[in-house]
C-alpha cells in the first residue's frame, strides 16, 4: 500500500481548500470501500482527507415537504430514521438489504453514492480494465460476466453498480448536493451518473474537487407505498444480482402513479421509465406490469451468461407491483 497522508477537517470550506490545494487528496468517509481499494493498489491517494466530522450528519424537513439527508449520514442512522422508513419504505430496506450491520455503521450516504464497481476484472491489477486503465480492454465481456449488465452497457465495459441505497433514490428523484471552491451545486440523479460510451473511468459528473454534502428527496406521496426487493446468491452480505425499487398508487384498480427503478443490471441505478409510462393510467394487473416490464427491458442486450436476468427482473416487477397493488386493495 501506498504511503498517505492524514488530515481531519471540521469545515466544508477548509475540506474543499485542502482537496485543491492537493490534487492527489482524496475525501474519506466511512472508508468502507476507497480504503479497501487502496489496499489493492486500485486507488492510490497521497493523502485522505477526514470529511466525518462535517456538520453534514442530519435528516431534516425541507419546506415543500421532502428531505434532506446529510452526506456523512451513515447507513445505519439512514435506515432508522423514522421520516424515512414512514415516507420512503423502500429506502430504508434498500439500505438494510446493503453490507453487513457493521459496515453500516460506518458507511456514508455520500461515500455510498461514489462506490465503485465489484467486477472481478476492475479489482484485479494484474489485468486489464477500461474502468482501471482506460482503453486496455474489457475482458469481463468474454470472461465470467454472470453478474454484468444488460442495459446500457457498451463494448467498453459491462460493470454494474453495486449501491442498493442508489437503487431507491433513482425510484424517488433524488437530487445530489455539492459544494465546490466556486459554490454549491445539484445534481439529480438522474445525469450524477455519466452513461459508459468509451469512457467507463469516467463514473460521475461529479465536478473535479466538489464535495457532496447532501442528498433531497422530493416530497412524494406516492413513496409511503413502496418496497424494496433484491435477489441475490446468499441469505446475507451479497451484492445483488438484480433488485427493483417500486412504489404504486392505485385508485379504483387503476395506475394513477407509479415509480421503478433496477439495481444490478446497468452501470448506475436505472429508473424504469419506458415501464412507469406503460403502466401509468392502465390497469393495476399481473398481464399488465409483465407487459410494462416486457417494453422496459426489450433494450436488454445480454452475455451469453447473464441472460437470465431478463426473466429474473421481468418476475421481480411482477411479483413486486403486484404486492403494492394488492395491498392498495385492502
Amino acid at each position: 500500500m501506498k504511503e498517505f497522508g492524514y488530515q481531519r477537517v471540521l469545515d466544508v470550506s477548509e475540506a474543499i481548500a485542502v482537496l485543491g490545494a492537493d490534487p492527489d487528496a482524496r475525501f474519506l468517509g466511512g472508508g468502507t470501500n476507497l480504503v479497501d481499494l487502496m489496499k489493492t493498489g486500485i486507488e492510490r491517494p497521497g493523502r485522505l482527507v477526514d470529511v466525518r466530522e462535517l456538520p453534514l450528519d442530519g435528516i431534516e424537513a425541507t419546506p415543500d415537504g421532502g428531505l434532506l439527508i446529510g452526506a456523512t449520514v451513515t447507513n445505519s442512522d439512514l435506515a432508522a430514521h423514522p421520516e424515512v422508513r414512514r415516507r420512503y419504505p423502500a429506502l430504508a430496506q434498500a439500505v438494510l438489504a446493503g453490507a453487513s450491520g457493521q459496515l453500516r455503521n460506518m458507511a456514508t450516504v455520500g461515500g455510498n453514492l461514489l462506490q465503485r464497481t465489484r467486477c472481478g476484472y476492475f479489482t484485479d491489477v494484474a489485468g486489464p480494465c477500461n474502468k482501471r486503465l482506460p482503453g486496455s480492454g474489457c475482458p469481463a465481456i468474454e470472461g465470467e460476466h454472470h453478474n454484468h449488465a444488460i442495459l446500457g452497457a457498451s463494448e467498453h465495459c459491462v460493470a454494474t453498480h453495486p449501491s442498493d441505497m442508489g437503487v431507491a433514490l433513482a425510484a424517488f428523484d433524488a437530487v445530489v448536493r455539492y459544494e465546490t471552491a466556486d459554490g454549491p451545486g445539484e445534481l439529480p440523479l438522474a445525469d450524477f451518473y455519466l452513461p459508459v460510451g468509451d469512457t467507463p473511468h469516467l463514473e460521475t459528473a461529479l465536478p473535479s474537487g466538489a464535495l457532496i454534502t447532501g442528498v433531497t428527496l422530493p416530497p412524494a406521496p406516492v413513496a409511503a407505498h413502496s418496497r424494496y426487493r433484491k435477489v441475490r446468491e446468499r441469505a446475507s452480505y451479497a451484492f445483488a444480482i438484480g433488485s427493483i425499487a417500486a412504489a404504486l398508487d392505485v385508485r379504483d384498480g387503476v395506475v394513477h402513479e407509479v415509480r421503478l427503478a433496477f439495481g444490478a443490471v446497468a452501470s448506475r441505478p436505472w429508473r424504469a421509465l419506458e415501464a412507469e409510462r406503460a403502466l401509468t393510467g392502465g390497469p393495476a394487473t399481473a398481464e399488465a406490469f409483465a407487459a410494462a416490464a416486457d417494453a422496459e427491458l426489450a433494450a436488454a442486450e445480454a452475455l451469453p451468461h447473464n441472460g437470465y436476468k431478463v426473466p429474473l427482473m421481468r418476475n421481480l416487477v411482477v411479483a413486486l407491483l403486484t404486492e403494492l397493488a394488492e395491498e392498495a386493495a385492502r
